[in-house]
């Protein structure tokens, strides 16, 4: 029995509702099996007047098999691209070319090669409802959509209009996809699909157009032209600098969908297909495609889906969150939780600054109004939910308390002392610390199983992570309570064990140690940031430096001195030094300080601080850019690794979503810790010592690395 189930009706409409084994429709060996066998069907079919192309899973169809394409490797180019051209692709035109109306009704997500078999269609009809999103988002995965997506969308729309959803992977909603063309009707339930899908075919009985796509009609143009009309001839030759501005040169799936964009403009439709299937054939076996693959796909949905999590927990959320502190950390957390529907007590010192940190809220909501994305009225519901205070006594009752004050020992165990006692019964402690270590925060609590570490990145509103740090005494329905509040607030969680530092900062800390003992060693400033940025980096060591406060990392440098620890990396004498001169020698704290390593015009323009070369360029300096790059990011990969040797990592995934949500981990490694796979662990370990031999000990091979690539296994 097919997993395609085959309807016809008195009007010679047949309805195929795809219902494959497992939990999604996708584009395995079963689908070319059951849609080869369907097509032969409908071609043979007697007094057939339409199609529809139905689901009975509540995605419509997920695309194609990622674990197919992630085992595809190098040397198997050419069995992978007969795939496409002989199966794949010329089933999808068999579909289009049926001599009758083919509408699809997509009753959920149709993403990637389930919105290629809709473009496939003469009309698509959603449901308009949350949980039906359109989009080609293969290029997030260092891919192209290989199924004639690329080539269709760009037929459809035409090359301008069809270049962002293609290079950018935008998913969008039912109602968005109506009003921009990518769907054709919207109906207000389930039900209704199919029943309108029926009434279109009918409709279009004296249409002959109605089962020719668009490009398969004698005189077709391509909207807005092809590429000798003149807008697009402009827009093909500043397209490509543009975007390698964009990605650098490190992602190859944007600059290869835009060649196929591009080539569908310039071909035949069925020669632009083709090309399109090279593409992805050259993509598929990239170690960026890799990278992408098992981190943003494979990865998130393990963390996702609460691999993280201790089991046998019951699932609870949060009603009221006290937060104490109401800067910028504070307010934005404050946001986040008022935004999913959280009572919120903020308090400050003074009424005045909880005041302050409430606009905060009112400032974001404004902006959603003013685009809108939000009514007057919902705006006012969630300001409702903010409680700004001074007041301790109005934290009576809340389920969880965060405290987000400055990295003070003192004044942290202070508060906990202060404010603990009006958590609910049971209730959770949180610390949006970080660097300090939790089992001795937790040392002012008088229920430190209670106790956790909750560290937000700033901006709060706009970053997608929260890193879970457990103490020694931190019990596991206390982690399940924090991880249940992450993904209340829409944040994606990953849990770490305690250490100064945790894993976020520790890493990101080796970076901006890097940068620094490349000036100390009088390397030029612009090109050791530049570099940064080469290898992928958001921002050059030294400008995020400025950004993060040299004076904020001399007050930490003194707490740990205090605490009796060292710096979250134990090797930072050269920073402290470098910290030191800036700081105290010469005022340069940092951009909110009046300036740095730069110096900050009120235009916003900024300028290597001239000092700096007086201080430490040296002009007879010269060391190879690539061991400059390989300087910044495997510092970052080894201390990576030494966390999840140590512990402080408990799983891989952890480690890469991490790296690169928190601390900005160039995307096409994937992450620091599965770069290692795609790079070789042997490889790995090789280029360290070669490091190591020539820069230090630091970029030492860390034991579990050199234990991997002898036992010729990957990081997993």
């Amino acid at each position: 029995m097919s997993v395609f189930k085959y309807e016809k009706d008195a009007d010679g409409i047949v309805t195929v509702t795809m219902d494959m084994t497992g939990p999604v429709n996708s584009m395995n060996e079963e689908y070319r099996v059951a849609m080869g066998e369907t097509l032969e069907k409908l071609e043979s079919e007697e007094g057939l007047t339409g199609v529809v192309l139905a689901s009975a899973k509540k995605v419509f169809f997920a695309g194609g098999n990622l674990y197919d394409l992630l085992a595809t490797p190098k040397g198997e180019e050419a069995a992978f691209f007969e795939e496409l051209e002989v199966h794949t692709k010329p089933q999808l035109r068999r579909l289009e070319k049926l001599p009758v109306p083919v509408v699809a009704a997509i009753n959920g997500a149709a993403l990637g090669g389930g919105y290629e078999i809709c473009l496939c269609c003469n009309h698509r009809v959603a449901w308009d409802d949350k949980g039906v999103i359109v989009g080609l988002p293969e290029v997030t995965l260092g891919l192209l959509p290989g199924g004639g997506g690329v080539v269709r969308m760009t037929n459809m729309l035409g090359l301008q209009t069809a270049l962002p959803y293609l290079l950018e992977g935008t998913r969008v909603k039912a109602a968005d996809a109506k009003e921009q063309g990518l769907v054709d009707e919207l109906v207000a339930t389930r039900e209704e699909l199919v029943p309108a899908a029926k009434a279109w075919i009918l409709s279009q009985k004296d249409n002959p157009d109605a089962a020719v796509q668009p490009w398969d009609r004698k005189g077709f143009k391509i909207p807005g032209g092809n590429a000798n009309h003149p807008a697009v001839a402009q827009l093909i030759t500043m397209a490509p600098p543009m975007l390698r501005q964009k990605t650098r040169g490190l992602l190859p799936a944007p600059e290869e969908i835009l060649d196929c964009a591009v080539t569908a403009t310039r071909v035949d439709f069925d020669t632009a297909l083709r090309v399109e299937s090279r593409g992805l054939t050259y993509l598929v076996t990239t170690p960026v495609a890799k990278n992408m693959i098992s981190t943003f796909f494979f990865g998130m949905n393990r963390l996702n889906g609460g691999a993280s999590r201790p089991a046998g927990v019951e699932p609870q959320k949060v009603k009221k969150v006290g937060i104490l502190g109401a800067g910028m950390m504070g307010q934005g957390i404050a946001y986040s939780s008022a935004m999913a529907g959280i009572e919120v007590v903020l308090k400050d010192i003074s009424a005045e600054a909880a005041e302050k940190g409430k606009a905060y809220t009112e400032g974001l909501l404004a902006k959603r109004v003013s685009k809108g994305k939000m009514s007057e009225e919902q705006k006012a519901d969630i300001l409702d939910l903010i409680k700004p205070t001074a007041d301790n006594a109005d934290l009576q009752g809340c389920d969880l308390i965060i405290e987000a004050v400055f990295e003070n020992i003192e004044l942290k165990h202070k508060i906990t002392k202060e404010t603990e006692s009006f958590l609910a019964e049971n209730g959770v402690w949180g610390s949006n610390t970080s660097t300090l270590p939790i089992t001795q925060l937790a040392e002012a609590s008088s229920k430190p199983e209670n106790f956790i570490g909750i560290h937000f990145f700033s901006p709060v509103d706009k970053m997608p992570l929260i890193e879970i740090i457990c103490g020694e005494k931190t019990s596991d329905e206390t982690l399940a309570r924090a991880f249940d509040y992450a993904k209340q607030i829409r944040k994606t969680p990953i849990v770490v064990n305690d250490s100064l530092g945790f894993f976020t900062s520790r890493t990101f800390g080796t970076y901006l140690d890097e940068g620094v003992r490349m000036l100390k060693e009088g390397c030029h400033p612009v090109q050791i940031d530049s570099l940064g940025k080469a290898v992928g980096m958001p921002v050059g060591p030294l400008a995020v430096y400025d950004e993060v406060s040299l004076e904020l990392t001399r007050k930490a440098q003194q707490t740990w001195k205090e605490m009796g620890v060292e710096d979250a990396h134990s090797d930072a004498a050269i920073t402290r030094e470098v910290v030191a001169t800036m700081v105290e020698e010469h005022g340069r704290g940092g951009r909110y300080h009046g300036g740095g390593f730069y110096e900050y015009a009120e235009d916003g323009s900024k300028d290597i601080w001239p000092g700096l070369f007086d201080l430490y360029y040296n002009a007879d300096v010269s060391l190879p850019e690539q061991d400059m790059k390989d300087r910044m990011l495997f510092r970052q990969v080894i201390e990576s690794l030494k966390c999840l040797q140590e512990g402080v990592l408990r799983t891989v995934d952890d480690g890469n979503i991490g790296s690169i949500m928190g601390i900005g981990a160039p995307t096409w490694t994937g992450g620091f810790i599965q770069f290692v796979n795609t790079y070789g662990v042997q490889n790995f370990v090789d280029r360290c010592r070669e490091l190591a031999a020539q820069y230090g000990e630091r970029f030492e091979p860390p034991a579990i690395a050199v234990e991997k690539a002898a036992s010729g296994e990957q990081f997993a």
